[in-house]
């Protein structure tokens, strides 16, 4: 029986250290094995410049691909009509009028405020390798650099736009390069080679494209591909976002290739609606069906293509309640499992149960919008909304009064409604009050015309 004894005895060590091996194993793969987030962000798209949306003149094959493989959201918004208060926004899961960057930083010392915390910061500290690629637009100053503000690699530049060709101002951390091809090509390779170099970790990756942000820059090669259409800016307009969607796919193939496509929550946006009108820097693009333009807070200034996927987990498709880009910034977080300690400073919804069809009902009650002046609100179908007047073809830009859209019925916002429904002009008016006295006071910009803490009312 000894014998016995002793021989279950060494099996037992032996059984207790394969188990102890196990465990181990389990725990490096489990740290191996936490999902990816890839956050990819366009630049002043138009709405109807995507083959997902009816595009019939720009071929987009590979952001097609993404859309018929994630999830499509038809209702997708961003949270502010202009490129840095969106970005603002998507990095810190907060409202930017929260927090005073209401307007694009015009110069030093402005730029995303170090008292908020940023979606590369909370990643880094839970152990992801963090990086940017591309523009960033929140704030030249050292302590505002993207290196101190969560990303361990930064290869882009620091302002609102650049060349496409030119280096200068392209950095790679804080060092300048002195050689670099057609960025959107640039940031393609940085973001493969990013990818292949993080096969063994969990990684964050924002790819921020300047396309198709003026100047209205594109390669030959691409341009020759659309020498049949008659308008010398659609047609370069053409090659750039031509470039960029291949520049995805690129991006795609090598999460594909390193078996890292399932492992990655994949989040695709405008940062805005393309400009069209005057007072912004025209690029060429259409918002069609939407009425208004960058710079409004018209459905064609704030509502974007909006892609997710996430292969195996949430099934394709396409989701039409309203979501925002903020959403997108609670939801990496409950992906990576990464807590939050003050999770009620955060304004985003976890989109994950209603992606996946766990949740029936809708995410937001309602969304909001201030810029200077101009304002609105989107509460199930209805939308109240006070813009910018140069939308309607004005020669000095003008503050509309407070109009009443019902968006299922009217998306081109035409017809005004508010004064058959003061009722529901003054519920929503209301709303947005509320909603209103939770923000600052803008830190700059607004040209003297912001508003702030004061009613809605016009």
């Amino acid at each position: 029986m000894n014998t016995v004894h002793r021989t279950n005895n060494s099996w037992s060590t032996v059984w207790g250290c394969f188990i102890l091996m196990m465990v181990g194993a389990r725990a490096l793969v489990g740290a191996d094995s936490k999902p990816n987030v890839l956050f990819i962000v366009g630049d002043d798209m138009g709405y109807a410049d995507v083959g997902f949306h009816g595009c019939a003149d720009i071929p987009t094959p590979n952001l097609d691909a993404l859309a018929s493989g994630g999830v499509r959201c038809t209702n997708g918004y961003v949270s502010g009509p202009y490129c840095s208060p969106t970005r603002a926004a998507l990095l810190t899961g907060r409202y930017q009028t929260r927090f005073g960057h209401e307007f694009n930083p015009s110069a030093d010392p402005h730029g995303l405020p170090v008292s908020e915390t940023t979606l590369a910061d909370r990643l880094k500290q839970a152990g992801y390798m963090t990086a940017l690629v591309g523009k960033w637009h929140l704030g030249n100053q050292p302590r505002k650099h993207p290196q101190a503000r969560g990303f361990d690699e930064f290869f882009g530049f620091l302002g609102g736009s650049h060349s496409y060709f030119e280096t200068n101002g392209m950095l790679r951390g804080k060092t300048p390069i002195s050689e670099m091809e057609y960025t959107t090509d640039a940031f393609a390779n940085e973001a493969v080679s990013f990818i292949d170099r993080n096969q063994d970790r969990p990684w964050f990756l924002y790819l921020a494209f300047n396309a198709v942000h003026t100047p209205m820059h594109a390669t030959e090669n691409r341009l020759k591909r659309f020498a049949h259409i008659v308008d010398p800016q659609r047609r370069k307009y053409a090659a750039m976002m031509v470039a960029m969607d291949e520049a995805i796919g690129n991006v795609m193939q090598a999460l594909k290739k390193t078996e890292q496509w399932e492992k990655t929550f994949v989040a695709f946006i405008s940062d805005n609606g393309g400009p069209m009108m005057k007072g912004v820097t025209v690029n060429g693009s259409n918002n069609a069906p939407l009425r208004g333009s960058k710079r409004t807070t018209l459905e064609g200034g704030v509502r974007v293509p909006f892609l997710v996927s996430w292969p195996g987990k949430i099934t394709p498709g396409v989701f039409e309640k309203p979501v925002i880009q903020i959403d997108l910034h609670a939801t990496a977080l409950q992906v990576t499992q990464t807590p939050v300690s003050k999770p009620s400073n955060l304004d985003g919804v976890d989109l994950l149960p209603y992606l996946t069809g766990r949740d029936s009902g809708e995410p937001h009650e309602s969304l909001y919008w201030r810029f200077g002046k101009q304002m609105a609100i989107r509460s199930g179908d209805w939308k109240l909304v006070r813009y910018d007047t140069t939308a309607d073809g004005n020669d000095q830009p003008e503050i509309s009064a407070m109009k009443l859209y019902n968006l299922v019925n009217d998306i081109h916002e035409d017809q005004d409604l508010a004064s058959e429904m003061p009722a529901k002009v003054e519920e929503l008016k209301s709303k947005w009050d509320r909603w209103n006295e939770s923000n600052v006071d803008p830190l700059w910009g607004g040209n003297g015309k912001a508003q702030t803490k004061e009613s809605a009312g016009s």
